[in-house]
Order: structure tokens, then C-alpha cells, then sequence
């Protein structure tokens, strides 16, 4: 008896919806072991708000030929201006494509290291951290690092991980603050010498040049509320009689 073909059709309707599925479900699980908290798409970045960023190597960088290459990326600029924004992007893609990501904010990344120190799971941590596929160290310079006691120096510590990754993983880092001022927020001036320069051996540079988007949609906000405060009262609606 010969199968008819709508019965075909349905059959690979069915078996397709589940492969994707699954599909949808390893990228979640992925999205969810990275740290990656925020679901950020170059599609939702407004390149007219900062034209002078070079929107062609965005979407180049987007494919994420560097990871394969083991190239680094490090994106400077004021807060506000789209860094982290496009470094998420690019995990989100990470995830999909199947690459493992891992995620986390400067600060944290090193808290997370210097607990380890702690708790005798520094091993544990440092081999999570340095073997991911891509690496996205995020805002460097924004939040104050913590030092207690006898532990190790951000600086150290971020080393240590820096060389450890150097040419056998992808780094893709955002800073607040100039590269020249790493030296003093990490406490090591010779050691933030040495993780810049193993970042900068292998790394494609973008330094975002304009305006904090925050800051312009706070200002729109702002805006119309007062102009809601300031328009002027109705007058009663009258009935269609006069009365």
C-alpha cells in the first residue's frame, strides 16, 4: 500500500518541528551555562545613533570568523555608547552557531576567581574560564575591584588567565576606561602591561566615538513627561444638545 502524500508531508512537519526544537533547546542550555543574561541582536543595535562607528566590521566580526581564528577583539568607548550591546550580540551568536561561550562582567569574573581562592575550587573556576571557545570580559573599569588580604592583584589574576588563553582562545573585551588607565584600576602597572600587550598581539580594535544611548533616551523620557505635565487642561466635552 503506498503511503498517500499528504500522510509524507505531515510525517517530515512533525520530525522537523522536534529537530528544532532540540535545536532551540541546546541553545538555551548554552545561553544559560554561559552567565549571558541579556538576549542582545545586531538587529536591535541603532547604527544611525552612532555613525561613526564602522558598520561593516561590526557585521564582519558578527560572523565570528575571529573565534575560529583565535583572534581577540577589545571595544572601547564612553558608557553607553553600544559596547556591551554589540559583545552580547555576539555571544547570542556564539550560542547558536554552537561555540562555547562564556560571559561576565570584569568585576565579577575576578570575584568569581578570588572566591575560588578561597574555597580551594580555584582550579575548577580558572579551567572554566580559560577553555571556553569565546570569552567576553565585559566593562573593565566600570565597578570597584575588591582586594582582601593576601590574595593576588586583579591584575594577576587577570593575567593569569589572559596568558593562559593567549593564541588558543578568543577574548573579546569592553572597557569605560582608556587602556592606559588599566594599569591603575587592575593595581599592577607591569602585569596590565603584559595582558594589553597579549590582548593587543592578536586583537581587531573598535573604539566607539559618539553618544550614550542611555543618556538620549533618558533625555526623550524626560521630555515627554513634561510635555504630559505641561499640556494644557480640555474643555468639558458638551453634549450633543448644548446642555
Amino acid at each position: 500500500m503506498r503511503e498517500r502524500p499528504g500522510t509524507t508531508a505531515l510525517l517530515e512537519h512533525i520530525l522537523g518541528a522536534e529537530v528544532a526544537h532540540k535545536l532551540e533547546q541546546r541553545i538555551d542550555r548554552r545561553i544559560d551555562r554561559s552567565g549571558l543574561k541579556e538576549h542582545k541582536t545586531l538587529e536591535a543595535f541603532d547604527f544611525d545613533f552612532q555613525p561613526k562607528l564602522d558598520k561593516s566590521l561590526v557585521l564582519e566580526l558578527a560572523r565570528l570568523d575571529f573565534v575560529r581564528r583565535h583572534d581577540d577583539v577589545v571595544i572601547t568607548g564612553d558608557p553607553g555608547t553600544g559596547k556591551s550591546h554589540l559583545l552580547k550580540a555576539f555571544g547570542l551568536r556564539a550560542c547558536e552557531q554552537g561555540i562555547r561561550l562564556r560571559y561576565a562582567r570584569c568585576v565579577d569574573l575576578l570575584d568569581d576567581l578570588h572566591a575560588g581562592l578561597a574555597d580551594g575550587s580555584y582550579p575548577r573556576r580558572f579551567k572554566s574560564w580559560a577553555t571556553a571557545e569565546l570569552l567576553i570580559i565585559d566593562d573593565v573599569g566600570l565597578g570597584q575591584v575588591k582586594k582582601h588580604g593576601d590574595e593576588p592583584t586583579a591584575a594577576h589574576t587577570l593575567y593569569n588567565l589572559i596568558d593562559r588563553r593567549h593564541t588558543r582562545a578568543s577574548t573579546a573585551v569592553t572597557s569605560n576606561i582608556a587602556l592606559s588607565d588599566w594599569g591603575k584600576y587592575l593595581g599592577d602597572a607591569t602585569l596590565t602591561a603584559a595582558i594589553l600587550d597579549r590582548l593587543a598581539m592578536h586583537a581587531l580594535r573598535i573604539d566607539i566615538d559618539g553618544p550614550s544611548f542611555r543618556q538620549h533616551v533618558a533625555h526623550e523620557r524626560a521630555a515627554g513627561r513634561g510635555a504630559k505635565q505641561t499640556e494644557p487642561a480640555r474643555a468639558p466635552r458638551r453634549d450633543a444638545d448644548g446642555g
